[in-house]
């Protein structure tokens, strides 16, 4: 455990309590909802102490913003596409098969040191943080922090739902025009916005679709939820498609991201290409039915 800052509480400030305090003193963690949790977590306690939100503040009482995260991670020296980087967050391409974070080496976690450099920030992370997550088998945009105020910003971000998320899917099935999926997960509201973009005739599925998906909510394989229950679960899906195609991955990629900057507030769009594996899969298909119904 590492003492971040610390905070001590004048006589202006008694009768407060301590998490009112901390939502207007504490620069670290800049919402109600990031004080909310980071009390819950223990990492802000008084005079040393875990203490509720609704402790009475009295004068002299320090209140510090501890770092719980000493374990620093094993470097795994995996080379990714940095696509933006400035001194308080980045933005990589994660690839399809790496975990984000967890209990093994090979994350992107462990490959961040060797892609980033460190932050010259006062409140530098000790090492850069994913803000958010991406299935093990999906690829694409992945949001960073370097410094904790950032990591604050833009989870808050992710929890107003002001950043926005588009993934490409390539589906089995076909899925035309535009709509809403709107199933709920395991009994919680869910929404993806989706968008035909392509479709093509298939041996093996009679027809594969590219689709442009929006996700405003972001629940656990929400994307390849909606869209097996929708009757055309992604290629490459084992988990959610009782029949698909085998060792080429799973057909789902991030491919653009929208958000303000945490630090000036200026609005960000980055975009990736397809993967090309997308095109290829669908060129093939069209290609076999076109042989087949040739020589039939």
């Amino acid at each position: 455990m590492k003492i971040i800052n610390t905070y001590k509480v004048s006589s202006a400030e008694v009768g407060m309590r301590f998490n009112a305090f901390c939502e207007e003193f504490v620069k670290e963690f800049p919402s109600k909802s990031s004080v909310k949790k980071a009390i819950v977590k223990g990492k802000l306690r008084v005079n040393g102490s875990f203490s509720k939100g609704d402790l009475w503040m009295k004068a002299g009482d320090i209140v510090a913003v501890v770092d719980l995260e000493l374990t620093p991670p094993k470097l795994f020296r995996l080379q990714l596409e940095v696509l933006f980087e400035d001194d308080v967050m980045a933005v990589v391409n994660k690839p399809a098969g790496v975990t984000v974070s967890g209990n093994q080496f090979k994350t992107i976690l462990n490959c961040l040191p060797f892609n980033l450099t460190s932050s010259r920030a006062k409140d530098a992370l000790p090492w850069p943080l994913p803000v958010h997550r991406l299935d093990n088998l999906t690829s694409g945009l992945l949001v960073i922090a370097k410094t904790r105020m950032t990591r604050a910003v833009l989870g808050q971000l992710f929890e107003d739902k002001k950043i926005l998320k588009t993934y490409h899917a390539l589906v089995m099935g076909k899925l035309e025009g535009e709509g809403v999926m709107n199933d709920p997960i395991e009994g919680k509201m869910a929404e993806t916005m989706y968008q035909s973009i392509a479709v093509v005739p298939s041996l093996q599925n009679n027809f594969l679709s590219l689709m442009r998906l929006r996700p405003t909510t972001g629940r656990t394989h929400q994307i390849r939820i909606h869209l097996a229950n929708h009757g055309q679960p992604i290629l490459g899906d084992t988990l959610y498609a009782e029949k698909t195609l085998l060792h080429k991955g799973l057909f789902l990629a991030a491919t653009k991201i929208c958000f303000p900057h945490p630090l000036t507030n200026k609005e960000m769009c980055i975009e990736i290409a397809l993967p090309s594996k997308f095109e290829n899969r669908m060129k093939n298909e069209n290609a076999r039915w076109n042989r087949f119904h040739t020589q039939n």
